[in-house]
């Protein structure tokens, strides 16, 4: 018959409790084995795209194994966000998302997926700045003089977008409801377009993202009055914000990972610090600002609650401006 002392039992029952946590420690070491895929809901090629090529690069050399990213456009990036919602919790599907998942819950109510609750910020990599653009041919070169233009002539500016819902259409409307102005929205399929229109002097204003536009001001074709964003660009840090005017405006194009909801807290807490590890790498940092992006490489704990705080945001200024999609 065996005996055990009260002080042998005590550290069985304890090695026993802590058995599961050291596997699972041991488990979240060994992760990655296999490739990562990472899931970017729009066709090739886009800005979107091309911080998921950075990052992905950084995070294959740092975890031994490929990143495959993955092209799944359509539904204004819901089709890919929801694979991303229906997929494992195990941190081999990951997603790229953009400030469509924080407006998409309040302009399409039939959403596949609960955004809040189905899915989990892993890290915000980049913020990218709106630009409030203008025509040269516009009698008003900063945002003083473009407010007391709009109160003089309330019928006379509209600005163009990439869309409706986007968050350059929301930046807009943002901006006149805090300015108390008038500016009407001319949706377009796309930057493109409404690049095209803005150089003709069919419309007399554009937000758009501000690397998109920034080389039409660069020849001349457009000016830019100001950045829609809380803190001015460290590439072009001469551009005024339109919250310098307008106190407390901020509107900003937050790109992002998200994975499914469930992820173990210690993998996703892996995931989110090895991913701001390569946000914050030297290289990183400089080829994002070279981009016009800011990197950011956030914890999983604040850009889920970013991600939180926006949908409540947009949701308000979607029922204040009656916007519905068409």
């Amino acid at each position: 018959m065996f005996h055990f002392s009260p002080r042998r039992v005590f550290l069985m029952a304890a090695a026993m409790l802590l058995a599961p946590t050291f596997v699972a420690a041991q488990a979240v070491e060994a992760w990655p084995d296999k490739p990562v895929k990472l899931i970017v809901p729009f066709p090739p090629g886009g800005p979107t795209d091309t911080v998921a090529r950075i990052i992905s690069t950084g995070l294959q050399t740092l975890w031994k194994q490929p990143v495959v990213v993955d092209y799944k456009p359509g539904a204004g990036t819901t089709l890919g966000t929801n694979l991303v919602a229906k997929s494992t919790a195990d941190g081999y599907t990951l997603g790229m998302a953009i400030t469509a998942l924080t407006i998409n819950p309040s302009l399409q109510p039939n959403l596949p997926y609960d955004t809040k609750k189905d899915l989990v910020g892993v890290s915000q990599v980049a913020q990218a700045h709106f630009g409030l653009f203008a025509h040269p041919s516009q009698p008003f070169n900063n945002m003083q003089e473009l407010i007391a233009y709009a109160k003089k002539n309330p019928n006379a500016l509209s600005y163009a977008t990439p869309g409706t819902g986007t968050g350059t259409h929301l930046a807009g409307e943002m901006l006149a409801s805090m300015a108390g102005i008038r500016l009407l929205h001319i949706p377009y399929k796309g930057s493109a377009p409404a690049q095209q229109d803005m150089i003709g002097g069919r419309v007399p204003l554009l937000f758009d993202v501000l690397f998109s536009s920034m080389p039409f001001v660069k020849d001349n074709r457009m000016k830019v009055i100001a950045l829609s964003s809380p803190k001015r660009a460290a590439s072009s840090p001469e551009i005024p914000l339109i919250a310098e005017t307008v106190p407390g405006f901020s509107a900003v194009s937050a790109i992002g990972i998200i994975g499914p909801a469930g992820m173990p807290p210690a993998l996703l807490q892996k995931i989110s610090a090895d991913i701001g590890q390569v946000v914050r790498s030297a290289e990183v940092v400089s080829r994002m600002q070279q981009l016009g992006m800011e990197p950011v490489g956030s914890t999983s704990e604040h850009y889920t609650a970013q991600i939180r705080q926006d949908i409540d945001k947009w949701a308000a200024i979607v029922k204040s401006a009656g916007i519905k999609l068409d």
